[in-house]
């Protein structure tokens, strides 16, 4: 196993969490010299804002915990390709590297529709590495939403019923 695949089966983790909250699993770790420094999981339903994406929880968590906005040795991991807000928010605090496993081909910025971790024109780019632990990244998101269809539907057929 490749020292990628094994964090990313660390922001794995992070996604089943958000998942038993009923959230969309994406998960996130940043790693920094090495080691594991900040994690976070998905919470946009359960804090009822925009912003809680895992990536972004795990970048903040990060500057608290180095106590700088600068994370130019940091390699962010994630189980999804980072939206353009979070993908701005990775150029903007200067990582390193971004490492995501499933590709979004809705809003993934990181190759995707665009890549704004390598866009010239910013004064940062960070590496990326994209398709690590693709299939089972996918599977996660796949899964959760051929769950929540099936329960929007068993929940309107049962409407209908009464």
């Amino acid at each position: 196993m490749t020292q990628d695949e094994l964090y990313m089966k660390e922001a794995i983790q992070e996604a089943r969490k958000a998942e038993e909250k009923g959230e969309v699993p994406i998960g996130a770790v940043l790693v920094f010299d090495d080691e594991i420094i900040a994690r976070a999981h998905n919470l946009r339903e359960t804090e009822q804002r925009s912003l809680a994406h895992a990536e972004m929880l795990v970048i903040d968590e990060a500057c608290k915990k180095l106590g700088t906005w600068r994370l130019e040795r940091a390699v962010l991991y994630v189980t999804l390709e980072p939206c353009p807000m979070c993908a701005g928010a990775a150029v903007l605090s200067r990582i390193e590297k971004v490492v995501f496993g499933a590709f979004d081909p809705k809003g993934g910025c990181a190759g995707t529709l665009m890549n704004l971790l390598q866009e010239e024109r910013f004064n940062h780019q960070a590496e990326v590495v994209s398709g690590v632990l693709e299939e089972e990244c996918g599977l996660l998101l796949s899964d959760f939403f051929r769950k929540l269809r099936a329960k929007k539907k068993a929940e309107k057929q049962n409407k209908a019923q009464r």
